[in-house]
């Protein structure tokens, strides 16, 4: 059995204006806060690994330079669907007992224990869960390798959700230790010194 973190840094941004992911944040560009969250939770599971899906050289470097591996995903432009299938296929082939958790590089105060209590519902007879805080359910998410054909049939922008919907309550819910967790940056003005 296997657990794949993969970031999700390839998206458009079209509401920022320009590459948000490269944008500061305390110091560091704001992909790396997701990136670093994912390796520290990685650490303590030894059948762990991290992937970083981009469109973005500087990313791609960085994700290869933590030991993450880093792939490639051109089509992103046309919606979230073709970066999850990016992943998928860099990644088979995949077990029937692997799990895959997705998080967002947008999402800069995720934290790494929030990610390792997800990580702790990877294992039968798990098929999904996700991140909430109170109601309100958010990123990352977790996958059954067994839904990967499901993910596999995502068109346009559309992301796993609807995947993990269609599981009712069988959709595991994994409470963060803040609402912050869940924001995710899609303006200037979220960030210091953003108009």
């Amino acid at each position: 059995m296997a657990e794949h973190l993969i970031l999700l840094a390839a998206g458009s941004a079209r509401r920022f204006g320009e590459n948000k992911l490269l944008r500061p944040l305390n110091g560091k560009p704001l992909y790396a806060h997701g990136l670093a969250a994912l390796l520290a939770a990685a650490k303590s599971r030894p059948n762990a690994g991290v992937t970083v899906v981009s469109r973005t050289p500087e990313i791609l470097a960085a994700a290869r330079a933590a030991g993450a591996k880093a792939v490639e995903s051109p089509l992103s432009e046309r919606g979230l669907s073709f970066t999850i299938k990016a992943a998928l296929d860099a990644l088979e082939p995949l077990a029937e007992s692997d799990y895959l958790l997705f998080a967002v590089a947008d999402q800069p105060f995720l934290t790494a224990d929030s990610v390792a209590a997800l990580l702790e519902q990877a294992a039968p007879p798990t098929l999904g869960a996700t991140l909430c805080f109170g109601e309100t359910v958010g990123s990352p998410t977790l996958f059954s390798a067994s839904l990967a054909n499901g993910l596999r049939a995502l068109e346009g922008d559309s992301g796993g959700r609807a995947v993990l919907c269609a599981l009712g309550d069988k959709c595991l819910r994994v409470q963060a230790e803040s609402e912050r967790e869940l924001e995710d940056i899609d303006l200037p003005g979220q960030l210091p010194g953003g108009t």
